[in-house]
């Protein structure tokens, strides 16, 4: 299944407490739930007024749909093409 990596720009979003982070992963979840496609949320990072997740789905519509349903933004939305690390550079 492809992953994508999402940026989404929520003003302050850094600022937030662990209730209003787990507000945010609770809508998630239950719009994942929800979705009659394949999906999986994988992480999320919060940095800055951005949150960067990472999710696998079948295509960019998916990941759409999930964000109109929960009601938080996907402003860029990009396939992973490839995974590189430390351990790249001893294969």
């Amino acid at each position: 299944m492809p992953t994508f990596l999402i940026e989404r720009n929520i003003t302050g979003v850094s600022d937030l407490g662990q209730d209003q982070l787990r507000d945010i992963a609770t809508k998630s979840n239950a719009v994942v739930a929800d979705l009659a496609v394949p999906y999986t949320w994988i992480r999320s990072y919060v940095a800055g007024d951005k949150i960067y997740c990472v999710h696998e789905t079948d295509d960019v519509e998916s990941i759409r749909e999930h964000a109109r349903c929960g009601g938080f933004p996907a402003d860029l939305v990009v396939e992973v093409a490839s995974v590189i690390g430390p351990e790249t550079a001893n294969t």
